[in-house]
């Protein structure tokens, strides 16, 4: 590799905006409240931050027509003072609901009507602030057939079209994405996505873009040529694409060879998003292992974001730093 950590100083974010880019994080509201370098590092290096948990459903409405939003409106006052766009995430995902909902005893007419109160309620209250929202999360299962949620087993698969309805009537000029995972490259998860969205176009439902989350690990991420493809014609359907939620973990331990390779994998896919005009913004799923939620999940595995628990660049950083100013 050449230097990981480039010659300029300029944070990521002047980097990118010189590009016509956005890079940003998922932002968690604890330590944005009591850890003043998380804070400070934030509003440095990101001009785009989307919140990890405080958009969810289960943390804006737990009870019903209740809404909460002083969390998500803490982070939105940080992003406004910081000259930062928000993403909203997620309005309806089949994890994260509310004690309310998972357990109620819904019939079509009555978890329609809920569901179409909370995303009015939400997107009315962020119309001006949220730029852009993940509409659903993860509404295809890794078979490419649509996930038995909640949602799809009472109402039926018309409740994707209408979401993406009821979110564009509470602010029309947001953009409305379907987001999920491990549908990166070409294969069968990838091409479910693409053919629900191709389907949702063709329907004139008010969709605008795709997010690809984009958990990877050293063994396993889409190849250069595959990405490519799929953000090729994600766009050429009209839609934008955003990475969404990029982390590269790796397995214990944590070795220089294995930053190199995380290094290569961060540089590869910056590349690849910024050669593509369709894919307009690229965000982690944080950015320091202080405060990843890797470790909880992936037993064995860590080190995924660009800073280390102290805060310093890892090679990660520095190869990402070279994409964006185009080195």
């Amino acid at each position: 590799m050449s230097s990981p950590i480039p010659t300029s100083t300029s944070p990521l974010r002047d980097l990118a905006q010189e590009r016509g880019f956005e890079i940003g994080a998922a932002v968690a509201i604890d330590p944005l409240r009591s850890d003043p370098k998380y804070a400070e590092v934030l509003r440095r290096e990101f001009n785009l931050v989307v919140p990890e948990n405080a958009m969810k459903w289960a943390a804006v409405e737990p009870a019903q027509g209740q809404f909460d939003f002083r969390q998500a409106d803490l982070l939105v006052d940080f992003a406004q003072k910081n000259a930062m766009r928000v993403r909203g995430h997620c309005l309806v995902w089949h994890q994260a609901l509310p004690d309310w909902v998972q357990n109620g005893q819904w019939t079509k007419e009555t978890l329609s009507a809920a569901l179409q109160s909370h995303i009015t309620g939400e997107v009315k209250h962020f119309r001006g602030n949220a730029f852009a929202w993940d509409v659903v999360n993860e509404a295809i299962d890794e078979d490419g057939s649509l996930r038995q949620t909640l949602f799809y087993n009472t109402i039926g698969p018309e409740y994707l079209d209408l979401i993406f309805k009821w979110a564009h009537e509470a602010d029309p000029d947001a953009l409305l994405f379907y987001n999920d995972s491990n549908g990166e490259g070409l294969g069968r998860k990838s091409d479910a996505i693409y053919a629900l969205v191709k389907g949702m176009k063709e329907r004139g439902v008010p969709i605008h873009g795709v997010g690809l989350q984009m958990h990877i690990s050293q063994y396993s991420y889409p190849a250069d040529a595959d990405l490519r493809a799929n953000i090729q014609r994600l766009g050429e359907l009209g839609l934008v694409v955003h990475i969404t939620e990029l982390d590269v973990r790796l397995d214990e331990p944590f070795t220089a060879q294995k930053l190199e390779q995380q290094a290569r994998i961060y540089r590869s896919i910056a590349q690849n998003c910024l050669a593509e005009k369709a894919c307009r913004a690229l965000l982690m799923w944080g950015f320091t292992d202080k405060y990843s939620w890797i470790p909880g999940f992936f037993q064995g595995y860590g080190s995924g974001l660009i800073f280390d628990e102290a805060y310093r660049p890892k090679l990660a950083y520095g190869a990402l730093a070279e994409a964006l100013a185009g080195k």
